[in-house]
């Protein structure tokens, strides 16, 4: 990561907490955690983040976070990773907009699967 500043950044972070029902009718809806915290190895831009889809009945759907560690028995440092369904996969930070944007695709694929887009 460069030094140059990330200018949305901020706009991630002012998303901290938020719900929202994308799907009123079907009860889906989006949650986002977004933290601050000290660069560190586990988390080289600041940020200890989950934005995640859930279904009807809380299920986690979609999600994107850096809060532990991916693979067969979880061992190692927390990383970027996807969640979409029962699956994860490593994610590849790149800034704040191209991992909303990533999400919102996801979460995007999901509902068309689900028939609600």
């Amino acid at each position: 990561m460069s030094g140059d500043r990330d200018a949305s950044l901020d706009m991630l972070l002012d998303l901290d907490g938020q719900l929202l029902v994308v799907d009123p009718e079907g009860g889906h809806w989006v949650k986002f955690v977004i933290t601050r915290v000290p660069v560190s190895t586990e988390k080289p831009h600041g940020l200890d983040y989950s934005l995640t889809l859930h279904g009807p009945t809380g299920e986690r759907l979609v999600g994107f976070d850096n809060a532990h560690p991916v693979g067969r028995g979880k061992r190692g440092e927390p990383m970027d990773h996807r969640h979409r369904l029962l699956t994860v996969k490593p994610y590849a930070y790149e800034n704040a907009a191209t991992l909303l944007a990533d999400f919102w695709q996801a979460v995007d694929a999901v509902l068309k699967e689900r028939g609600v887009l």
